[in-house]
């Protein structure tokens, strides 16, 4: 049985040098004396950077492979970690975008069949990442675009996006839209305990999700797909309730209480997203994505290096899942958005 790995993550050397560099947020921080490195999302909300953490990010060889070996993962889909280039300043985030681009075109060619890509975009240069993603599918063979859940001071449902959710429709290709630190003030003030990973990270993503569908994205691109980590960031425990005020009478009276859309919301969800198993290795939380959007809708994901790969597949592994649908969940659902093998 094939397992393709969705959400596993590489940093680059350029990358790393540029989050070193910038004065702004996102960047890496080392205090030497101290013995530390952080990643400072927000001013309020860092992440501890070890060493053990860079070097499995910048190791995309035979270390990788090694431990892909040992979880039993055949494919992984490289993307570039969080926090992206999305932040940075757009002729910095452009270059780095190209640069990554290239670079991770290289490692799948070292290494045939073990590794697939999305692109890297920077999209506040809409012009220049729509090219960029047209090149990285038709010349670097990129299966699709992973993007995170705010820009430092935007969402990519704001209209001035399109141009490369359109691109992305004509291209055929997923939008894999994974978290970054919340631009939302009151999820920062915890630090990253609130913001991160526990808790803020889901709950922007779900939103921006939210907003992508509210926003009128999936009427504009209806061939779209999206896919979220972490079995869908809470989304599957709302898909009723997210449809409140296109159900209840008291609403027809007010359509413009409501924002118009062609569909429920539900409706966008259960027929434009996809989900991972990234993170959330708890069985009611899975239980509740399966009944809520079917299992054709799960793939594997597990956030490698951020998690351990061989904890998700045994995770999954202990779910009283028959042998089909588990295969439907390691690589036959892949199909839907493109990939085979």
């Amino acid at each position: 049985m094939k397992r393709i790995d969705f959400e596993a993550h590489f940093m680059t050397q350029a990358f790393v040098d540029a989050l070193f560099d910038n004065k702004g947020y996102p960047r890496l921080v080392e205090d030497k004396a101290a013995g530390t490195r952080r990643m400072y999302f927000t001013a309020d909300a860092a992440e501890p950077f070890s060493d053990v953490l860079l070097g499995n990010l910048l190791d995309v060889g035979e270390g990788r492979i090694k431990n892909m070996d040992a979880s039993k993962v055949d494919v992984q889909v490289l993307t570039l970690t969080a926090p992206g280039v999305e932040s940075l300043d757009p002729k910095v985030g452009t270059e780095i975008a190209r640069s990554s681009n290239d670079e991770l075109a290289q490692i799948i060619e070292k290494h045939p069949g073990r590794f697939m890509g999305y692109a890297a975009l920077a999209p506040k240069d809409s012009d220049a990442a729509t090219r960029e993603l047209e090149r990285a599918v038709k010349e670097l063979g990129m299966k699709g675009w992973k993007t995170h859940s705010n820009y430092g001071d935007s969402y990519i449902d704001e209209k001035v996006y399109w141009p490369v959710l359109a691109k992305a429709e004509e291209l055929d290709v997923p939008i894999y839209l994974h978290p970054t630190a919340p631009i939302i003030p009151q999820l920062n003030t915890y630090g990253y305990s609130l913001a991160g990973a526990p808790f803020g990270f889901g709950i922007e993503t779900s939103m921006v999700m939210m907003r992508m569908v509210l926003a009128g994205v999936f009427d504009a691109f209806p061939r779209l797909k999206v896919i979220l980590g972490h079995l869908g960031e809470g989304l599957p425990f709302v898909l009723q309730r997210i449809d409140f005020p296109y159900v209840r009478p008291h609403f027809a009276n007010d359509p413009g209480a409501r924002r118009q859309i062609n569909k429920k919301p539900s409706e966008y969800l259960k027929e434009n997203m996809l989900v991972t198993t990234s993170g959330n290795y708890l069985e009611p939380a899975f239980m509740c994505t399966k009944e809520a959007l079917g299992v054709e809708k799960i793939l594997l994901g597990t956030d490698y290096p951020y998690e351990d790969s061989a904890e998700c597949l045994a995770f999954l592994e202990s779910l009283p899942l028959s042998s089909e649908e588990k295969e439907k969940i390691f690589s036959l659902n892949a199909a839907q958005v493109g990939i085979t093998l």
